[in-house]
């Protein structure tokens, strides 16, 4: 909270000092602040504020300034960069590490990145145009190629004389070691090599049993093994077992972050690259596909309700109770859904390990569906002055919370079998489902039943 409080006193500094035009109090403040925290505080200010605060920064301090478009992530980042001339975006660009700079340029458009990649450095233009030419949200998208390796052949002495004269480095969590063609083939760690005598080979203290990333290993499995092993860095090897890069454990962060929230929104049909200050029009290209297809799977609901329009005109107290059934199995099919998208997503479940979840899914599913039908059905008596009402009531909801539990389970599991992001068609299809099932349960139950339940109520 004093860190908000900070950031929120920082964010009205700067919107004041913008309007009285006092430059060089603004160029002060923003020198002082960490490259997050001006991310954040560039993230809530107006479009026009937030260019002349960026442009600002850039012309006095393009370090600073790269260092927080990186923060505030791919795209908008690369929104700011756009509205500068290539050789502006060239200069800023290499003044960040080159898997930062390939996220930042591979978000501009075509033209602009082709042009600026011409006129960066040779060699970082190179390392970022190796960088883009893998897939993107694999290990060797977002590796750092500037990774540290000792020779296997070295002493202990020798690789701390190579570690203190090397400054071409991120971070050095880890020592790799290598061989004469660069495969790797051991890893140390600091400790270690400064706790041993100074003429022992690297051969005797690395460890041989390592975990590396394959270059075109999906991201979140990199963050899965990094979380799993507890790493701190994770080394990347090409198709030849050959030492490309590293990736350290901010970047897994920043993966974590972006796959957390790409499956969130993906759950309520929105974009993953959607914000709370994008454009109202670009939300609206965004979320109406999904809702249109909402709107056609209602339609279907609809149906189920039309064939007993009869049933309804007799008994109209169904329609009061309606919306409960398929409401409930809709929020019990969300809570089911979360927990298996979840699961999914870190790897825990999969088709084959599956019994087991479904069993306890859909055993929560009736258990959860017994006692609020009972609730339900006490209402409907009470209210209604039927106890069949209620009966009906209690049975539609346990199908129902029994069908949603189940095909909370089985749906994002059947789309990750079929190679479909579950998080993305799953609720369309439950949804669907609830309501059908919902609807159909308890009209039926009620089309069955009708000569025990009053006309009208």
């Amino acid at each position: 909270m004093a860190a908000q409080r900070r950031i929120d006193l920082v964010l009205d500094s700067v919107r004041r000092l913008l309007r009285i035009g006092a430059t060089a109090n603004l160029l002060n403040l923003l020198q002082k602040q960490h490259p997050a925290d001006l991310a954040q505080v560039l993230g809530e200010l107006a479009d026009r504020d937030r260019q002349a605060t960026f442009s600002l920064l850039a012309d006095r301090n393009g370090r600073l300034a790269m260092e927080t478009v990186s923060e505030l992530g791919p795209e908008s980042g690369a929104a700011l960069l756009a509205t500068k001339s290539a050789e502006e975006i060239a200069r800023l660009a290499q003044e960040i590490p080159s898997d930062d700079a390939a996220a930042l340029i591979d978000h501009l458009p075509e033209e602009l990145s082709a042009a600026v990649l011409e006129l960066m450095r040779p060699k970082q233009s190179g390392e970022v145009e190796n960088l883009l030419e893998y897939d993107e949200q694999t290990a060797g998208r977002i590796m750092n190629p500037h990774v540290f390796a000792l020779d296997e052949d070295l002493t202990v002495g020798e690789a701390i004389t190579e570690l203190q004269t090397n400054r071409d480095v991120e971070m050095v969590f880890y020592l790799y070691v290598v061989d004469e063609r660069r495969h790797l083939v051991g890893v140390t760690s600091l400790r270690r090599l400064l706790l041993v005598s100074p003429e022992t080979p690297l051969k005797r203290i690395m460890t041989t049993d390592l975990i590396s990333a394959r270059v075109d290993m999906d991201q979140e499995e990199v963050a899965r093994q990094v979380a799993s092993y507890n790493l701190l860095a994770i080394p990347v090897v090409d198709e030849e077992n050959k030492l490309v890069g590293v990736i350290t454990v901010d970047d897994v962060i920043d993966v974590i972050k972006e796959e957390a929230t790409e499956d969130i929104y993906r759950l309520a049909g929105v974009a993953g690259d959607e914000r709370a200050f994008t454009p109202a029009g670009e939300s609206i290209r965004k979320r109406l596909p999904w809702l249109g297809v909402n709107l056609a799977t209602a339609f279907l609901a609809a149906s189920v309700v039309a064939l007993f329009e009869g049933t309804i005109e007799r008994i109209t107290a169904l329609a009061v109770f309606m919306p409960i059934v398929a409401g409930m199995g809709g929020n019990a099919a969300t809570q089911t859904l979360t927990v298996i998208v979840r699961g999914i997503a870190l790897g825990e479940l999969t088709w084959s390990n599956s019994r087991k979840t479904l069993v306890k899914e859909a055993a929560v599913g009736v258990s959860n569906g017994v006692v609020l039908g009972l609730v339900a059905a006490a209402v409907a008596w009470s209210t209604r002055g039927s106890p069949v009402l209620g009966l009906i009531l209690c049975a539609a909801m346990i199908i129902n919370m029994f069908v949603a539990a189940t095909a909370g389970t089985l749906v994002p599991l059947g789309l990750r079998a079929a190679n479909v992001d579950p998080a993305l068609a799953s609720s369309v299809f439950i949804t669907t489902l609830t309501d059908v099932f919902g609807f159909f349960s308890f009209l039926g139950l009620a089309t069955l039943f009708m000569r025990y339940l009053a006309p009208g109520g």
